[in-house]
């Protein structure tokens, strides 16, 4: 076990990455005010894993209470956190009583953004079952849920107590789930190593086989980087915006398609040829840059065609995004590979151009 720690002005806390740790309550006893967890889950990741973590936290008797809500990015919304709400006050569950996320990154936002408004604030604990929760949501403290209108636009800045990323719990992870991960690790190398880019490229087909040493190392590499970052700029007022390479695309085409029809990963890796396309186009890459990343990218098995929407319907959804300042839409994009910058005012030529070229017809 490899165990990192996120240091933030007013509390750190553990990242803990290996094999065998869902059962390891000892990671989590440190961290339980008191001696009753309520379990928040999914119908797919609670018939898998709820059962033996009720059972390893009943051994060292610590009482749980498990909520398991459906399954989907088309779930995170007002409707479903309002379950999470009946279940802690039908059980009299206290403002101390610990939320434990177990389920990717949906199950771990909401989960995150129940216990930050519950009595006014609840600990909870991160145990993602999925690589892009595992490499990305998990750490830093985002929490939210989804609008019509836009994606994660109704949220709090609220950090877990402990993150404990067990890679056996990738082996049941769906290979589509599989590679919408490996987008949000392919983001880390873009934005801030090219050395991490490079061994990702020699071991595209070990991750993709669950060579669970290369997994690891992948989740060590992606939540370093992170907590770095996160570390000096905790509430994205600055630096920590660069972790959104990608996303202002992407969530433009969650909400476009409707939440659920594209995952999260898959968005982002479209975006994340956008976003390059987008810097070729300012000259900053040239053209085998944006053939390398295409390449990369195609390898985690992600797909690097944009849906067709209208360029004024593109606009509209990025006037949403998180990152719009003073109504103007702000990208993260590269200056070279590996080095990530904020760009502000993107021009609707560039835009237009670039995704007439990476667009479906």
């Amino acid at each position: 076990m490899i165990t990192l720690d996120l240091i933030l002005p007013d509390t750190r806390y553990p990242i803990h990455i290996g094999r065998g740790l869902l059962e390891q309550v000892e990671l989590l006893l440190p961290h339980l005010p008191l001696p009753k967890v309520a379990i928040v889950s999914n119908s797919t990741v609670a018939p898998l894993y709820l059962e033996r973590l009720q059972s390893a936290l009943h051994r060292q008797q610590i009482a749980s209470i498990a909520i398991t809500l459906p399954d989907g990015e088309q779930y995170k919304d007002w409707t479903t956190l309002n379950l999470i709400f009946d279940a802690l006050l039908s059980q009299h569950c206290e403002r101390k009583t610990t939320l434990l996320a177990l389920g990717g990154g949906v199950i771990g936002d909401m989960t995150g953004f129940a216990a930050a408004c519950y009595q006014r604030g609840a600990p909870f604990i991160q145990i993602p079952t999925t690589l892009l929760a595992q490499v990305d949501s998990s750490v830093g403290g985002k929490t939210a849920i989804n609008h019509p209108h836009g994606k994660n636009m109704i949220g709090a800045f609220y950090q877990p107590q402990v993150v404990i990323a067990d890679m056996d719990l990738l082996s049941t992870l769906p290979e589509r789930e599989l590679s919408a991960g490996l987008a949000e690790v392919i983001k880390y190398g873009l934005l801030g190593d090219m050395h991490f880019i490079e061994w990702l490229e020699n071991n595209m087909a070990r991750l993709r086989a669950r060579d669970l040493d290369a997994l690891q190392y992948a989740v060590q590499r992606s939540c370093e980087m992170k907590a770095e970052i996160v570390a000096q700029d905790e509430k994205e007022h600055g630096i920590r915006a660069l972790l959104n390479l990608g996303h202002t695309f992407g969530h433009a085409i969650e909400t476009g398609m409707g939440y659920g029809a594209w995952l999260h990963g898959e968005a982002v890796a479209v975006g994340m040829v956008l976003a390059t396309a987008a810097s070729a186009e300012l000259g900053w890459l040239n053209n085998s840059d944006v053939a390398r990343v295409c390449r990369l990218i195609q390898s985690a098995g992600l797909p690097i065609t944009a849906p067709a929407m209208p360029l004024a319907q593109w606009q509209e959804l990025m006037s949403h995004d998180k990152k719009v300042e003073a109504g103007t839409t702000r990208f993260v994009l590269l200056q070279q590979l590996g080095k990530a910058t904020i760009h502000t005012g993107l021009s609707a030529a560039i835009l237009a151009k670039v995704l007439g070229q990476h667009s479906a017809p």
